[in-house]
């Protein structure tokens, strides 16, 4: 996808839960979000803006520490997976769930990291937050920036 545009945010709990909660009626921090700028009304006429991807590094921090991984490999999986929604990925059923966690771990590996928790390479799993960047019926309350 060349000529792509995408908004990356690292910020705190106190923002990523605003933001949680104004688009997904969610009112708790979460790790990532991901908001789509090729969805809804305007989805076809966003030029090259793919849209944005939300990471709270203190969530990152935590979910680092208590699966024995650094933080940078932390928020580059998150960012992986915030990416992938972004494409249209989702996880709303275990067979996408499986595809999902396999591409998001090809991503991985493509930025140069193998993952590696307590001496053995990473277990996908999906991150918190993050909800499909596609039109569904799965995405409700989904936000979408302006």
């Amino acid at each position: 996808m060349g000529n792509c545009e995408v908004s990356i945010l690292l910020t705190d709990d106190d923002q990523i839960q605003a933001l949680n909660r104004q688009y997904r009626s969610i009112n708790r921090p979460t790790d990532v979000l991901a908001f789509s700028q090729r969805e809804g009304e305007l989805g076809d006429a966003e030029g090259g803006l793919l849209g944005d991807i939300v990471v709270s590094v203190p969530t990152a921090r935590r979910q680092a520490s208590a699966s024995a991984r650094d933080v940078a490999s932390e928020v580059t999986w998150l960012l992986a997976h915030g990416l992938l929604h972004l494409l249209g990925w989702d996880h709303d059923t275990p067979s996408r769930d499986r595809r999902m966690r396999l591409k998001t771990e090809r991503l991985f590996a493509a930025a140069g990291l193998r993952e590696q928790r307590a001496g053995r390479p990473h277990k996908a799993r999906r991150p918190s937050g993050v909800k499909p960047s596609k039109p569904s019926s799965s995405r409700a309350g989904r936000g979408r920036r302006q």
